[in-house]
């Protein structure tokens, strides 16, 4: 109720009136970063990429980045980033969340953090706010545009970005008054409502706020508790941003980001039926974030521009879950072979009827600070002749996590441990960017690295490990005239080393792994035809992956209800495709778009144990999370009537699930469709997700969860959305 009460309080301040006269601000970044409503399809080889250190257009960036405009987010009507992401060929996520969390770019990236320090392999920045591995909070509303990065991104964000990087950019404030409502209603009990209003506070301040409240069922109903919202989501977002042009050289730009999630986590059957489950206590998984970041930019030195960067987030999160995906009453009915009191003793035979009740909760307490400082050349500071631009800069991140999991069997206290995690980086990074001819560039950028981290817990267990990493690239451009380019590029990424906590004596040898190391080789094709009505991006790579980090997990087979789960180093990895983007404004009323993702990415050599010690090799097996072919193709039709019409279709290969087993997750396919009617100020659209009701499997394990079966291992598995359909109102003024 209070949670409501706000959002209504704070929307209705969206909209009084104010009395400040229009101003004619001169922005450093409102300009350049502001994407009109009305931009089409065919202006894709002028988007500016807001992720690179010096915002260059699209087709002159030599690297593989998939990016989705704003008027592309509009058209397709997508919720929450989760909802656009098969628009990207080459990424995947695992879905054991309530929202797409863990990402997964050409094969590489977690698929869960259920214990171990945090340090993800994909970067994910919300208006400057690094939020990697908290993507749950990636609304779309008010979005001006998403940029993903494919590839190590080491002298961007280091070893935040091993594998790539998702970047997020929301709408700037606007220097005339502009305001915004939109709600949608559907099925599963779906209801948003979301505002922003945006204008001058005075002649050099602007602002825009944002707000969204979004609450549905889940797509599940629980049969033993007789409800429907046990895997709802209820979720309060919003966004604060100012700009303040202090004067003709000196911009300062604020962001604030809050997240105010209160999501179930019911969604696993012991018969895999997908939508019904019948848990007794249902899990959660709620995230609480505020975030802000602070851009300070002064061109007026003699030769260069200085840049400054303070980003601060604070999240709380729990993540629980019914265990034995059943309740009391079901277990009842069964005979269990064994049953294990809190020391690992069987105690009955099979003829006693079981008793099997296993709840699992961690809650984090995670900030992180950052600090980047970087000088970046202007005309006047060029270098070798007035050829080369360059670029320098240092960038500080502090990360303090505190965790406590804790679980329960059968009434008794099973896992309870409480740690502290600390990890500091310090880095300087370098680039170049020259012209050697009118039609040949170079760029050349290096990031040197410095981390140590802390762990403590409950149990015990203390590492304090540190060392010195590096990674970089190397681009070359070749303009063949002023509608084609090649590109060819060599980067290095790195993913600090780590430790493994709470390890039995068997897996002593696991307590440490290494540092992993990414070398990506590229070459990709930029060109537009037709009058650049057609846009091509094609890249095609090889990745060389040493030390791989992997997660692995070994059910105990003394308390099965337990999982012993680290990370250990894999020798190596190999992985090679493709990426294809082409849109094509066909008229100025039709749109279409194709994209294609190959990969092939697989181990070179690794083993692992199962849970009674047996060695299995998977040495020439594909790597987890890492569908052979990723794809999505459609069209968008605007009338001059103001009719809308859209339709897409994504689809992935079949992909390993894990790599402590070998199930897969089936070939799928997603078709979505949007009807509506577009006016100067308001629309209104009929749309449809999941048009075919597929079942895509969006997790899957391979474990023993049935003590009625002597702990026998099945396949379980997680679906996705079904078919739902929605209305959608949107009025601007």
């Amino acid at each position: 109720m209070l949670k409501s009460s706000l959002y209504i309080a704070i929307s209705a301040a969206l909209f009084i009136p104010t009395t400040y006269a229009n101003s004619e601000t001169n922005s450093l970044v409102n300009n350049a970063a502001k994407t009109a409503i009305d931009e089409t399809d065919a202006s894709l080889e002028h988007i500016l990429v807001t992720s690179d250190f010096r915002q260059q257009p699209l087709a002159k960036l030599p690297t593989s980045i998939a990016v989705i405009t704003q008027q592309q987010i509009l058209d397709d009507g997508g919720q929450h980033f989760g909802q656009l992401m098969n628009r990207v060929v080459n990424l995947n996520y695992a879905g054991g969340s309530s929202r797409p969390k863990y990402f997964q770019i050409r094969g590489v990236g977690e698929r869960s953090e259920y214990r171990g320090a945090p340090n993800s392999s994909v970067g994910f920045i919300v208006d400057d706010i690094d939020i990697s591995g908290l993507g749950m909070a990636a609304n779309m509303f008010d979005v001006q545009q998403i940029e993903v990065l494919r590839g190590p991104q080491g002298t961007r964000l280091g070893a935040n970005a091993l594998a790539g990087l998702i970047n997020i950019k929301s709408n700037a404030p606007t220097d005339t008054f502009e305001h915004g409502f939109q709600s949608s209603v559907g099925d599963d009990a779906l209801i948003t409502l979301s505002g922003f209003s945006s204008g001058p506070i005075s002649d050099k301040l602007t602002y825009r706020l944002v707000l969204e409240q979004h609450q549905q069922n889940g797509y599940r109903s629980n049969s033993f508790l007789d409800k429907e919202d046990t895997n709802q989501l209820d979720e309060l977002t919003g966004k604060l941003k100012l700009h303040y042009q202090a004067s003709e050289h000196l911009a300062v730009d604020f962001n604030y980001l809050f997240a105010d999630l209160n999501n179930g986590y019911d969604v696993w059957t012991l018969d895999n039926n997908g939508y019904d489950t019948s848990t007794d206590l249902p899990g959660v998984d709620q995230q609480e974030s505020n975030g802000s970041s602070l851009k300070v930019v002064y061109d007026n030195f003699d030769g260069f521009n200085l840049t400054s960067i303070t980003s601060f987030t604070q999240t709380d999160h729990q993540h629980a879950y019914d265990g034995d995906w059943a309740n009391p009453s079901y277990w009842s009915n069964k005979q269990c072979t064994d049953y294990y009191d809190e020391n690992g003793n069987d105690l009955y035979d099979d003829s006693i009827p079981c008793q099997y009740d296993y709840l699992w909760s961690k809650l984090a307490d995670r900030k992180t600070f950052s600090q980047e400082l970087r000088l970046t050349s202007n005309e006047y500071g060029k270098i070798f002749s007035k050829t080369t631009d360059w670029l320098a800069g240092i960038y500080y991140s502090d990360l303090d996590e505190n965790n406590a999991i804790d679980s329960s069997y059968n009434g008794w206290p099973d896992e309870v441990v409480d740690s502290n995690y600390k990890a500091t980086n310090i880095a300087a990074f370098s680039q170049i960017d020259s012209q050697l001819a009118k039609d040949l560039a170079l760029s050349i950028g290096i990031r040197i690295e410095y981390r140590e981290a802390e762990y403590t817990d409950s149990l015990a267990d203390e590492f304090s490990p540190s060392e010195s990493m590096w990674g970089g690239h190397v681009a070359l451009s070749k303009a063949i005239n002023e509608n084609h380019s090649l590109y060819g590029r060599i980067a290095r990424g790195y993913k600090a080393g780590g430790f493994n906590m709470g390890l039995s004596q068997e897996l002593s040898q696991f307590k440490e792994f290494d540092t992993e190391t990414l070398n990506n080789f590229e070459l990709g094709f930029k060109s537009n035809f037709l009058k650049s009505s057609v846009i091509v991006n094609l890249a095609a790579f090889y990745m060389d992956r040493k030390d791989q980090q992997v997660n692995a997990s070994v059910q105990n087979p003394d308390k099965p209800q337990r999982f012993i789960i680290y990370t250990a180093n894999a020798a190596s990895s190999s992985s090679y495709g493709l990426e294809l983007d082409i849109n094509w404004q066909l008229s100025e009323s039709t749109a279409f778009f194709i994209t294609y993702g190959a990969l092939h990415a697989s181990y070179n050599e690794y083993a692992y144990q199962d849970k009674y010690g047996t060695t299995i090799d998977i040495s020439d097996r594909s790597l987890a999370h890492a569908p052979h072919y990723t794809y999505s193709l459609g069209g968008v039709y605007k009338g001059d009537n103001g009719l809308f019409f859209t339709m897409s279709l994504s689809g992935k290969s079949d992909f390993y699930f894990s790599d402590s087993h070998s199930e897969k997750a089936g070939s799928s396919q997603l078709l979505n469709a949007r009807i509506g009617y577009e006016a100067t100020d308001w629309s209104i659209y009929l749309w449809g997700r999941n048009l075919s009701d597929e079942r895509n499997a969006t997790r899957g394990f391979y474990f023993g969860n049935e003590p009625d079966i002597d702990w026998a291992s099945k396949k379980y598995v997680r679906y996705g959305a079904p078919r739902h359909f929605g209305v959608t109102f949107d009025y601007q003024f």
